[in-house]
């Protein structure tokens, strides 16, 4: 049990923070601050659904796409750490990472784009989804989905709350909380890839 909970805690941390709820609390707030209360919470709602959907597919169909267009999990492993770190380097900087961030959209539907594709469900957070559902069996896809819904409610209230979060943590909490996910996301990335480098020498020895 104890090892279920601490995999069920690191998949729920490299979410958070690759995801950054905070961070894109004031994106949400930017898109939509003059909408009302009702069109925000629909907003919010649909956006989060899509991104929810999104990442299901992802881990339950993970091995599936591997086999389908012949990736191995090492392989994924390098990428996706790769593109983790690649966030995590840029936030870390005090910038946005051209892989989590989005620019302005004509399309009305900005629930859709940007907010789902590619803000929430960016390359980053589906690499990261497909990482961890794909290494075990259905234990595995069960806590990779379970702790990305978690998010999504935690998502979902930062931004019905957006506008009270901002006010209270400054633009100085921000750029400190942005750090500290970039930090977090840097190792989480690199972790991914030393794992994948190490899967290859194995089999070449």
């Amino acid at each position: 049990m104890s090892q279920l909970l601490e995999h069920a805690l690191t998949v729920f941390m490299a979410f958070f923070a690759i995801m950054n709820p905070i961070a894109n609390t004031t994106v949400f707030a930017g898109l939509t601050g003059s909408m009302g209360k009702a069109k925000q919470m629909k907003v919010a709602i649909k956006s989060l659904t899509i991104t929810f959907v999104i990442i299901v597919l992802f881990s339950i169909l993970g091995k599936s796409i591997f086999h389908l267009f012949g990736i191995t999990l090492p392989a994924l492993r390098i990428t996706g750490g790769i593109l983790v770190f690649l966030v995590g380097y840029h936030m870390l900087q005090g910038k946005s990472s051209k892989l989590h961030t989005a620019e302005e959209s004509d399309d009305s539907d900005i629930a859709v784009s940007p907010l789902a594709v590619p803000l929430l469900a960016g390359p980053g957070t589906i690499a990261t989804a497909m990482n961890y559902s794909s290494a075990g069996g259905w234990s595995e896809i069960i806590i990779t989905v379970a702790a990305f819904a978690v998010l999504c409610l935690i998502t979902f209230v930062c931004f019905i709350f957006s506008s009270k979060i901002i006010a209270a943590i400054g633009e100085s909490g921000l750029s400190i909380v942005t750090r500290l996910m970039g930090l977090i996301l840097a190792v989480i990335g690199m972790q991914m890839l030393i794992g994948g480098v190490t899967e290859v020498m194995r089999t070449i020895s």
